[in-house]
C-alpha cells in the first residue's frame, strides 16, 4: 500500500465520540465508534470508561430520570433501515457490552418507527410512532415502570419536537407547516389540540423547552425575521417575544433545568460561537471558550446537567474528529473528557478559508476552500445533503483524504442551505430548484481565480448532494470531469413515488407535488437528461435506504452505462441512507477517491 493510500485509510479510520446525555452525578453517556458503528459508553468523573453496547448497528441513548436502579433508554435500528426501536439497559449491571437480545424491550415492533422525543423527570418518556398506519406519526407518553401509555397526539402527518410541561398540564409539539422548511406549534391538553402558530407562516419553530413554572416555553424561531433567534412563546396566545437575536447570524439556545441560564449558540459562517446568557432577560453573561474554531454537533444537542452547573456536548472542527466536551456554566471554560486525537497525530490537517463566489444573477455563494500544499490544479466540489442542510467547519475524513491526494476541495453552501437566513434557504423551493444547480456552474467559472484547472473538476455529494452531482453531470455536461453520487436522487418523480410513504408529503413541500408539479419535477430530474452525461460516475447506495430507494441508483447506472459512459455502482446490503459502518466506508471511499485520482489525473 502506498503512503498516500495508508494516509487515506488512516483518515477514514479516525474514531469519533458523541455526547448523548449527562447524569446528575457527572457521568456522561457517550457514543464511541471504535467498533465501526456508534455504541454506548459511560464516561465516569474518575476517568473510567465502561462500554455498554455491542449492537450490530449504530445506536444512541438517554438517561431515564427519576428511577432506580439507574436506567438508560437505547434507540437502535437494523442495518440503517431507520425504523428506530426503544430498549432499556441498566449500566450498573453491565459486565460486558450488550447485544440486541440482552436489552430489555421498551417499545419494539420492527415494522414501524418509534422515535424517542423526550425523557421526563419522573420515569416517563415521550416517543413518536407510525405504528397506527405506517404513515402518520402519533405522539405517545409512556410510563416506563408500568407500561401505561397515553396518546398525546394522533392528528396525522409527521411529528417534530415535543415538550411536556413540568406540571403535567399540557404538552407542546411541532409538525411541518405548509411552506417548505416551516413548522407549526401545537398545544396538547385535556381540552384537545390547539394551533399555537399558523401552519401557513413561512417560519421555523424548534427547540421547544418549557419554563420551570409551565407558564411559557422558549423556542428557536425566525417568525417575522430572516435569521433565527431565541424567543419566549406564550402557549395560549401564540405571542412571541424575542430574548436573543443577531441580525447577521442564526441563533439557537438550550435552557438550563432550573430556568436561570441559557446556552446561546451563534452560527457564524459554519462555526459555532457559544455564550451563557441570563434566561429571564436574555442578557449576555459570559462567552464559552470553545476549543478552537469548529462546531458543536447539535444532532445530539448540548445537554445540561441536572444541577444546571454545566453541559456536555460534541465538538468537532476541521482538525478534531469529534470529542466529548464539558462546559462550566459559571466560568465558560471547557474541558475535553473523551477524544481520539492520537488517531490523527503526525498528519497536519488542512483548515479552510472562506470565500464568497458571485453568481450571474447577483447572489453570492458561501464556500469553504481546503487547499493542499503543492496543489495539482484539480478540484472536487463536495455538496451537502438536505437540501436544507449546511456545510460547516467540522472534520471530514473524505475532505482531508482528497486534499492529501493533491485535490483542492471546495465545500459550498449553495442556495437552499440553512445557516444564512430564511431568504437564502428559500431560494431553491420547487420551481427554483435549478437555480441551486446553476450555483455549481458559477463555482466552476470561479475556479481559475483560485488557480484551479476548470477541465479537472469533479462533483461529490450524498443524498440531495447526490442529486446535485447527477444534475451537474446532466445539465452541465461540459463542465465536470467526474462525479461521485452517494444515495442520490436521479429522478424527483420516481423518488417521490417510491420513498417511504411517511416521508412523501413532507418532501413534496420542498421539491413540489406529484399532482401539481409533475411536469416541472420531470424537467428538473437528471434522468430526463441522462443521455447528455459525459462524465464517468461512481455511485454508492445502501440496499435498505428508506429515504432514497436503491432504485434511484440502479436506474441512473443503467441509463449512463447504456450511453457508453463509464459508471460503477457499489451497493451495500447492510446499509441505509449513507454508510454508517466503518468497514463499508473503508471499502467504498478509497475506491471513490482512487476513481477521482485516475479521472482527474
Amino acid at each position: 500500500m502506498s503512503d498516500t493510500a495508508e494516509l487515506v485509510t488512516r483518515l477514514l479510520s479516525a474514531r469519533t465520540w458523541r455526547a448523548f446525555d449527562i447524569a446528575a452525578d457527572g457521568r456522561v453517556l457517550a457514543g464511541d465508534d471504535t467498533s465501526g458503528t456508534v455504541q454506548l459508553v459511560e464516561l465516569r468523573p474518575d476517568g473510567d470508561r465502561r462500554p455498554l453496547t455491542a449492537l450490530p448497528g449504530a445506536c444512541s441513548g438517554r438517561y431515564l430520570k427519576g428511577v432506580e436502579p439507574r436506567t438508560i433508554v437505547v434507540s437502535h435500528d437494523t442495518d440503517g433501515d431507520e425504523r428506530a426501536q426503544l430498549s432499556l439497559l441498566r449500566p450498573d449491571d453491565v459486565t460486558a457490552p450488550l447485544g440486541t437480545d440482552d436489552l430489555e424491550p421498551l417499545v419494539r415492533d420492527p415494522r414501524y418507527i418509534h422515535s424517542l422525543a423526550e425523557v421526563l423527570d419522573d420515569g416517563r418518556v415521550v416517543y413518536a410512532t407510525n405504528r397506527r398506519n405506517g404513515v402518520d406519526f402519533d405522539l405517545v407518553l409512556r410510563q416506563v415502570a408500568t407500561g401505561e401509555e397515553t396518546v398525546l397526539y394522533d392528528g396525522g402527518g409527521m411529528v417534530g419536537g415535543a415538550a411536556v410541561a413540568p406540571d403535567g398540564s399540557a404538552a407542546l409539539m411541532t409538525r411541518p407547516g405548509t411552506p417548505a422548511l416551516s413548522s407549526q406549534v401545537l398545544l396538547l391538553s385535556g381540552s384537545g389540540t390547539t394551533e399555537v402558530t399558523s401552519a401557513d407562516e413561512p417560519a421555523i419553530f424548534g427547540g421547544l423547552q418549557w419554563l420551570p413554572d409551565s407558564s411559557a416555553a422558549l423556542c428557536t424561531t425566525n417568525t417575522g425575521r430572516d435569521r433565527t433567534g431565541i424567543a419566549r412563546l406564550d402557549p395560549t396566545s401564540g405571542t412571541v417575544d424575542y430574548l436573543v437575536t443577531d441580525d447577521a447570524h442564526d441563533v439557537s439556545g438550550r435552557l438550563s433545568p432550573d430556568g436561570r441560564l441559557l446556552l446561546v449558540v451563534t452560527d457564524d459562517d459554519g462555526a459555532s460561537r457559544m455564550a451563557i446568557h441570563d434566561a429571564e432577560s436574555g442578557a449576555h453573561l459570559r462567552d464559552v471558550i470553545t476549543p478552537g474554531v469548529g462546531v458543536g454537533d447539535f444532532l445530539t444537542l448540548p445537554r445540561w446537567s441536572a444541577d444546571s452547573q454545566g453541559l456536555a456536548l460534541t465538538w468537532t472542527s476541521p482538525t478534531v474528529a469529534a470529542d466529548v466536551v464539558l462546559v462550566d456554566a459559571a466560568t465558560g471554560r471547557t474541558g475535553t473528557v473523551a477524544s481520539w486525537a492520537e488517531d490523527l497525530e503526525g498528519h497536519e490537517l488542512v483548515t479552510p478559508t472562506s470565500v464568497g463566489i458571485p453568481t450571474p444573477d447577483g447572489e453570492t455563494v458561501p464556500c469553504f476552500v481546503y487547499a493542499p500544499d503543492g496543489a495539482t490544479g484539480s478540484s472536487v466540489l463536495i455538496i451537502h445533503g438536505g437540501p436544507e442542510g449546511q456545510s460547516v467547519r467540522s472534520f471530514s475524513p473524505i475532505t482531508q483524504a482528497l486534499v492529501a491526494q493533491g485535490h483542492t476541495v471546495l465545500v459550498p453552501n449553495v442556495r437552499g442551505s440553512v445557516g444564512y437566513g430564511k431568504r437564502w434557504y428559500s431560494l431553491d423551493d420547487v420551481e427554483k430548484r435549478l437555480d441551486s444547480v446553476a450555483d455549481l456552474a458559477a463555482i466552476h467559472a470561479y475556479l481559475p481565480q483560485l488557480g484551479l484547472d476548470p477541465a479537472r473538476s469533479a462533483l461529490w455529494g450524498g443524498s440531495y448532494g447526490g442529486y446535485m452531482v447527477l444534475a451537474g453531470a446532466a445539465f452541465q455536461p461540459t463542465l465536470w470531469a467526474a462525479g461521485v453520487d452517494i444515495v442520490g436522487i436521479s429522478s424527483l418523480v420516481t423518488f417521490l413515488e417510491n420513498t417511504s410513504p411517511y416521508r412523501r408529503a413532507h418532501r413534496e413541500r420542498e421539491y413540489g407535488s406529484l399532482e401539481r408539479d409533475r411536469e416541472f419535477l420531470e424537467s428538473a430530474s437528471p434522468l430526463t437528461r441522462i443521455t447528455d452525461v459525459r462524465a464517468p460516475l461512481f455511485v454508492i447506495h445502501g440496499a435498505n435506504d428508506p429515504r432514497v430507494p436503491l432504485s434511484e441508483a440502479e436506474q441512473v447506472a443503467e441509463a449512463v452505462r447504456a450511453g457508453g459512459v463509464e459508471v460503477e455502482l457499489v451497493v451495500y446490503d447492510d446499509e441505509g441512507h449513507g454508510l454508517a459502518k466503518r468497514a463499508n466506508r473503508l471499502d467504498a471511499y478509497p475506491r471513490a477517491i482512487d476513481f477521482l485520482g485516475r479521472v482527474l489525473g
